[in-house]
């Protein structure tokens, strides 16, 4: 096994997550960045994180890091990295890039620039003029950030938030990865309800679950490495059998959704479907003036909608307080609202114990946290 640097990519705000789950994987050297965590890993790090992860969106292989303030700068870096180490001659390789703050602002220039350095890089290599890209697929990226250039290999294909089992969606879904975010920062436990009543297309209660019965995120979808002679297949087959074995779907689970929408609720009961908890979640069509939680010691986890113009404003208003009544009589439930509304505590009539800034794709919202008291510790057997 190699000792390779690898980087999670998440959303802002979420970093600290990804580190606790890349931790959580035994993988313990771990740096958190604005947006990104770096760890050190192997080749079964890299199966691992993209199966496991529910919270970073991509996982990527560190080529290198250098100053680049003209193109020879960032031509002479990028050759200088062992790009055939891991690139076969055969490969199909495209560069993606982006800049930020940096004096090479065009970004098709310097795609341009290290396609054309790993090229000669790779002919030093394999002795050839030219490649047909006809073979597995390495995504190269250029990120420029403050001068700085970061080149990558993408490990993981499509965002890891696309889990497979969201096959429609409804206007304004929510990120899987958000809202696993969103459980994973509640004091929800497998042993308490959990209530959305504004769930949409399922995604809080569908995340809850498979964090419940600990399903891999990742384990119904395939990933471009896989194809890749670094990452041997067997590698991805033990992370896989690894996953199967870790899941829990014998607990009991009590994870009820609902919506006004009853078109939302066939696109989520669809959703649990395909992601294999039919019947292990109560989705319910229903306003949330409506909505009834039952229990004790529960956690509504959700993420209201927004409005933009002013009558939907006014209608964001209404909701927002129908949500605060519904949850004055349930004095030992637990509340998470993600919402951009910084009116929200007036709203529902409480003000929350803790907010957390997080980003909704690129709307800067809160993560409203409204403390109830735990549940009370059972007694040990034998006592």
């Amino acid at each position: 096994m190699s000792r390779i640097e690898l980087i999670a990519t998440c959303p802002m705000g979420l970093e600290a997550i990804v580190a606790r789950e890349i931790r959580d994987l035994g993988y313990n050297e771990v740096t958190v960045e604005n947006g990104r965590v770096r760890f050190i890993g192997d080749e079964l790090a890299i199966c691992r994180a993209n199966i496991w992860l529910r919270t970073a969106d991509r996982i990527l292989v560190l080529m290198g890091q250098f100053k680049a303030l003209t193109f020879d700068e960032l031509f002479e870096g990028t050759k200088a990295l062992s790009w055939p180490d891991w690139i076969p001659n055969d490969a199909e390789f495209p560069v993606e890039g982006r800049s930020h703050k940096s004096q090479l602002s065009s970004v098709p220039a310097c795609q341009g620039i290290v396609k054309k350095a790993v090229v000669e890089k790779m002919k030093l290599r394999y002795g050839t003029e030219w490649f047909a890209e006809n073979g597995a697929r390495y995504v190269i990226e250029i990120a420029l950030l403050n001068d700085i250039a970061t080149l990558t290999i993408d490990t993981t294909g499509y965002s890891l938030h696309k889990r497979g089992y969201r096959k429609l969606a409804t206007e304004a879904p929510l990120k899987e990865t958000m809202a696993a975010a969103m459980v994973l920062l509640s004091r929800w436990r497998v042993d308490r309800p959990l209530y959305d009543p504004f769930c949409g297309s399922g995604t809080i209660p569908i995340e809850a679950a498979m964090i419940g019965w600990n399903i891999a995120p990742g384990l119904r979808r395939s990933f471009p490495s896989e194809e890749w002679g670094n990452v041997p297949f067997k590698l991805w087959e033990q992370a896989r059998d690894e996953a199967y074995d870790a899941v829990r779907d014998d607990v009991p689970l009590n994870i009820v959704g609902s919506d006004i929408d009853g078109a939302a609720i066939e696109v989520a009961e669809a959703a649990a479907k395909a992601a294999g908890l039919t019947k292990k979640i109560k989705f319910i069509v229903e306003p949330v003036a409506k909505a009834r939680p039952r229990g004790d010691y529960g956690c509504l986890i959700t993420n209201p909608p927004y409005g933009e113009r002013l009558g939907e404003l006014k209608e964001v208003e209404q909701t927002l307080r129908q949500l605060g009544a519904i949850t004055a009589p349930m004095p030992s439930w637990s509340m998470f609202v993600l919402s951009p509304t910084l009116q929200l505590e007036h709203y529902v009539g409480r003000r929350a114990d803790k907010k957390r800034k997080l980003f909704n794709g690129r709307i800067e919202c809160n993560l409203f946290q409204f403390m109830g008291p735990l549940p009370p510790r059972k007694p040990r057997e034998g006592n």
